[in-house]
């Protein structure tokens, strides 16, 4: 239990940072992408007998590439879909192959987190710790790019190669969410706390921090109901991420 709890702790930081700019940008069919590849990524390395986060963290670079590279010679839409059915496609052969226990496959498309390793522990700190590092050096060019791609450039900022950090930062955060809520479920955690802040907050350091706190809560809020129930972790995160958000829109609107 303290390795869940530790491994959500680090998951929710990362998602309320790295969430915060993809909804700030727009990234969200790119994340929704890059998360299907980590699911193809860790069902081949479990149909090789290897550590799925190896699989996740190969795969979602993968397909951060194949997004970054195919947004240079096609739109950016077209690109991402592209990539999303090609490691689709990848995943469902995987799967078809491999004959190992049906619960292992269920876990990364909803998540299990409980048994987390003293090992995968270690790497999901290593994971966070350059993510959180990574957005929090780039915060302010980040932000320009997104807001004003145009004064950005102006400035003699590189757009292409900060939306492509970026998208690698999305494929860390994406392995380093997948085992708490799965691969289905991985936008819950992502976007959710990070929608209600922007709804709630101006200023964006305040947001992201906001969106930080949400994502903390509603991670330990979904390990004490998964505990309670043994329903998965990532139906909890699912459930409470929707509801938080309607609740949000419902208030904002009654003021």
């Amino acid at each position: 239990m303290l390795n869940t709890w530790l491994a959500a702790t680090l998951a929710a930081v990362v998602a309320g940072v790295v969430g915060f700019f993809v909804v700030v940008r727009g990234e969200t069919f790119p994340a929704h992408a890059i998360a299907n590849g980590a699911f193809a990524g860790a069902t081949g390395a479990t149909l090789l007998g290897l550590n799925p986060l190896l699989g996740l963290a190969s795969f979602s670079l993968l397909g951060a590439g194949g997004v970054a590279v195919l947004r240079r010679r096609a739109q950016s839409d077209v690109a991402t879909g592209l990539v999303l059915v090609t490691l689709l496609a990848l995943g469902s052969a995987f799967v078809s192959q491999t004959t190992t226990y049906q619960g292992q496959v269920v876990g990364l498309l909803f998540g299990s987190l409980f048994g987390v390793s003293h090992q995968q522990l270690l790497l999901l700190g290593a994971i966070a710790l350059v993510c959180c590092v990574t957005v929090l050096s780039l915060f302010r060019p980040l932000l320009l790019s997104a807001l004003s791609p145009d004064v950005a450039r102006g400035r003699g900022l590189n757009v292409g190669l900060l939306n492509a950090i970026f998208l690698v930062v999305i494929a860390a955060a994406t392995t380093l969410s997948i085992p708490v809520v799965g691969t289905f479920l991985v936008f819950s955690l992502m976007i959710g706390p990070a929608a209600v802040a922007r709804r709630l907050v101006i200023s964006p350091a305040r947001a992201m921090a906001l969106s930080v706190a949400l994502a903390l809560g509603l991670a330990w809020t979904a390990i004490a109901s998964a505990y309670a129930t043994n329903w998965p972790v990532g139906f909890f995160v699912g459930t409470y991420a929707g509801v938080l958000y309607l609740v949000t829109n419902w208030w904002r609107r009654s003021r």
